[in-house]
């Protein structure tokens, strides 16, 4: 029987595990020198004049959003193809979601329906772009906007750590670098292209939003003698805001600090992957990719491949012990949303499209070229024994990859969000 191959799986190995030892034999397992190192670390990899790490990406977001001061009576766009966590955040700081659909083909928010909302509602005050998959949102277009209706832009790049992205000036820009947002929130997963186990991060380069964000983190206590009412002694702090514990521990940032220097490798190798699987299903009918900028510095999270056929296509993958996964359904059709805000059915027809037909492959660093060739394959095969669906010509499945020997010796294969 061949091997489960996962979506995704994590890539950890002795030096993490050493890494993490040394912080299990040292006097700190939270709260130590470690957390600093790491965002330090990893501020400078994005570019950024100041990290805040935090316990995991929902945090990231939750965080950003009370530091950026919404609550009541505020509203934020929001595309509705994310992860749940995306709007809960505002939510739950009760701001209100302006659901903003996507472009259907680079599968990010919107420009032009993002500036129609913001016309019609004054009360916007965050924008909310979210990078599926690795792929930046167009975020000059966004910023333009942002300015011009007096909104701040929070990134969601949840999946897109070590992504690089060019603008139309050719200038080159890294996620998380606060050319664009004033706050870009991450999360390390073990999905994710890097991991600290569970664990997330805020990039910004205003002093005063992560003075706020590393207060919020940690209860809103401080023990800055220049901000305390009263001297009380060496043990004494005070609570300045309402805050929450949202630390990352000394054992995640010291595992980090490893994905950190392992990020670009991990990084160069999803792109391959990538465009290996591109080239593959280049003339495969009924089954598109999504879009790549050009040029292409992606860290990609996620192969997203659309289809009519995607449940028959789950199920023959399943079948064949290969999993893929969907992202996402979207967030405005949840109960709990229609429910309270009154979304529904029609309200951002291309997302809601988009859900219809997507699934994401594998993709991970560890996955080797005959994992690949199997997945090219068996997504290959589905395609041509489907009386309705005729392969193009060069799409057999043996052919269409400029790798002579991809497709030999997969029989012989046996076989975590």
């Amino acid at each position: 029987m061949k091997r489960f191959l996962p979506y995704g799986r994590q890539d950890v190995g002795g030096e993490e595990m050493r890494r993490v030892r040394d912080v299990l034999e040292s006097d700190w397992l939270t709260q130590g020198p470690k957390v600093p190192e790491f965002e330090a670390a990893l501020a400078a990899s994005c570019g950024a004049a100041h990290a805040v790490a935090v316990a995991n990406g929902t945090m990231a977001l939750y965080l950003a959003f009370r530091a950026a001061g919404l609550g009541p009576g505020d509203r934020f766009i929001v595309p509705p193809t994310t992860f749940v966590a995306t709007a809960n955040a505002g939510v739950l700081c009760g701001a209100e979601p302006v659901f903003v659909d996507i472009d259907p083909e680079t599968l990010t928010l919107d420009p032009a329906r993002v500036e129609a909302a913001l016309l019609a509602d004054p009360r916007i005050r965050a924008i909310l772009p979210v990078h599926l998959g690795g792929r930046v949102a167009d975020l000059p277009a966004l910023k333009q906007l942002a300015d011009r209706h007096g909104a701040v832009i929070i990134e969601d790049a949840c999946h897109a750590i070590g992504t690089r992205w060019c603008d139309d000036g050719g200038a080159w820009h890294r996620v998380g670098d606060g050319s664009h947002g004033v706050m870009t929130c991450f999360s390390f997963h073990p999905v994710k292209s890097m991991t600290t186990g569970e664990g997330g991060a805020v990039t910004t380069n205003d002093p005063a939003l992560a003075e706020k964000l590393a207060g919020l983190r940690t209860h809103g206590i401080t023990r800055e003698p220049s901000r305390l009412e009263r001297q009380d002694g060496p043990w004494y702090y005070e609570m300045h805001d309402l805050g929450i514990n949202a630390r990352l521990t000394d054992m995640q940032a010291a595992m980090g600090l490893v994905q950190l220097q392992k990020l670009e490798r991990l990084c160069k190798r999803r792109l391959e992957l990538v465009q290996r699987y591109d080239r593959a299903f280049a003339r495969v009918p009924r089954l598109r990719v999504q879009a790549r900028p050009q040029p292409d510095g992606s860290c990609w999270h996620l192969m997203i491949v659309r289809t009519p056929e995607r449940d028959a296509l789950y199920r023959a993958l399943a079948a064949q012990q290969i999993g893929s996964q969907v992202h996402y359904y979207p967030v405005h059709l949840q109960p709990y949303y229609r429910h309270r805000f009154g979304t529904g059915p029609g309200l951002c027809p291309a997302a809601e499209t988009y859900y219809n037909e997507a699934l994401s492959l594998p993709l991970f660093p560890t996955m080797n070229d005959a994992d690949q060739s199997r997945v090219i394959k068996a997504v290959r095969r589905f395609f041509a024994d489907r009386p309705e669906v005729a392969m193009t010509a060069g799409a057999a499945i043996g052919d269409g990859c400029d790798d002579g020997d991809m497709f030999h010796g997969l029989d012989g294969l046996d076989g975590h969000d």
